[in-house]
């Protein structure tokens, strides 16, 4: 009897452990396709069944960082190191950064220094050994602004925008109606679309309205910018055009930018691609220079350092692009720098993930001087910044007001939108801090 009830033991065992490897290689499958939400759901099944292992804790802790969930991606990353092993240096960085999220800023960056000591020659940790006391600095740019929810947000995601004539066009997964409801597998949620609102008296966002479906299609649209005249717009869109979805090697669907002018009627027709864009890798969030000479935008497009890089391209007089340069390495990291701004004044804000920060993406600003040379990297401090992502910042450099876009706690959706009014400026123009105590060379008094 005791032989017949070891070998039950053993053969369930056997079935436990085959369950378990079936459930994880459905999962790695999900995960591979980037269908992160669905990938989430057999990881923390084999998770509580007591299942440990540096890959499963890492793609568990990635599935949620790539969804801009820094709070849950903590758990498992700390379950990660609890481990003991050894992991790539990426893991110090993004577990500093989910540390962040949960407000163990000391913590933080005991891994910053640890990620520093394994990576020295990248970029993030060449900008934190210089910058060790970046915390303080922060808290000097900080209380600038006074900031509200923007009146728009839905239970959906809802963030980015431009200005255009009286209006202020944002993207959002709000579901409009309609028998189906396509989602996206990364986020499990509705393809985004272009929505423009009525900016009113007092700068809260009214009356939201979808754009044409000349723009709008049944995949990803988002981050839209227009010229001076409003005749020209620029926005992003997932790789589909005339009907016709296209994918890079691996079969994955990626972003592009694209171009579409204003009609005689009104209308915005004639949609196209820009020329710089690519089968093999993404374009996106794209945003135009005082003139409309200069377009900036988001690649990982050879040459790029990290994910994803701040580019520009010169707009050619008959309409055509120069060669996209990257804005380098005072700007761009080894992680995500995405959704540029440039001002009147030719100041740039970017959200940046690898500049030192709160937590998640910041926003960052640098001055762009008429020799062509450019400030520091100024984090723009709280409450624009928190602990979690925060970008898609864009104002009117007369009227100091503006909006950007957070997935902070306390709002109404996974990103939503707030409107602010900058008070104090960045101090882009001072080239030196000197303090110190003045005091009467022969009295000695202060």
């Amino acid at each position: 009897m005791k032989i017949k009830v070891i070998l039950l033991l053993f053969v369930l065992g056997i079935s436990s452990s085959f369950a378990q490897k079936s459930k994880l290689a459905s999962a790695d499958k999900k995960f591979d396709n980037l269908a992160y939400i669905d990938a989430i759901g057999i990881y923390k099944k084999v998770a509580e069944k007591g299942h440990k292992s540096v890959d499963l804790f890492q793609k568990l802790g990635n599935s949620y960082y790539f969804n801009a969930n820094l709070i849950e991606a903590n758990k498992w990353y700390t379950e990660l190191f609890a481990l003991g092993q050894e992991v790539e240096p990426e893991y110090y960085f993004r577990y500093a950064q989910t540390l962040k999220s949960v407000g163990e800023y000391e913590k933080a960056n005991e891994y910053l220094v640890k990620f520093s000591q394994r990576t020295a020659s990248d970029n993030r940790a060449k900008i934190f050994e210089d910058n060790r006391d970046y915390l303080a600095e922060i808290k000097k740019n900080s209380g600038r602004q006074k900031i509200e929810d923007a009146g728009i947000n839905s239970e959906y995601s809802d963030y980015g925008g431009s200005f255009y004539k009286e209006n202020f066009v944002f993207t959002s997964a709000r579901d409009t109606g309609g028998v189906s409801n396509v989602k996206q597998k990364w986020t499990n949620t509705s393809f985004y679309n272009l929505y423009s609102a009525t900016i009113s008296p007092e700068g809260y966002l009214i009356n939201p309205e979808s754009l044409t479906k000349k723009v709008n299609s049944k995949f990803n649209e988002s981050s839209a910018v227009y010229t001076k005249d409003g005749n020209t717009m620029y926005f992003t869109r997932n790789n589909f055009i005339n009907g016709k979805q296209r994918t890079d090697a691996s079969k994955k669907t990626l972003l592009k930018l694209y171009k579409a002018t204003k009609g005689a009627v009104g209308e915005w027709t004639k949609v196209e691609e820009l020329p710089f864009n690519s089968n093999e890798y993404s374009c996106a969030h794209p945003a135009l220079s005082p003139d409309d000479k200069i377009l900036y935008f988001a690649s990982d497009m050879r040459g790029t350092v990290g994910q994803s890089d701040i580019f520009k391209v010169i707009i050619n007089a008959d309409g055509s692009f120069g060669t996209p340069e990257s804005l380098g390495g005072g700007i761009n990291t080894e992680a995500r720098e995405t959704f540029p701004f440039i001002t009147d004044e030719n100041e740039i804000f970017f959200a940046s993930e690898g500049q030192l920060g709160l937590g998640g993406l910041d926003v960052f600003s640098v001055k762009i001087y008429k020799d062509g040379t450019m400030s520091k990297v100024f984090n723009v401090g709280s409450p624009v910044n928190s602990s979690q992502d925060d970008f898609a910042y864009i104002f009117d450099s007369k009227s100091k007001f503006g909006f950007f876009s957070s997935n902070r706690e306390g709002g109404k959706g996974n990103d939503d939108i707030y409107k602010f009014v900058e008070q104090i400026p960045l101090p882009y123009n001072c080239k030196q801090v000197v303090s110190g105590v003045i005091t009467d060379e022969e009295t000695k008094e202060v």
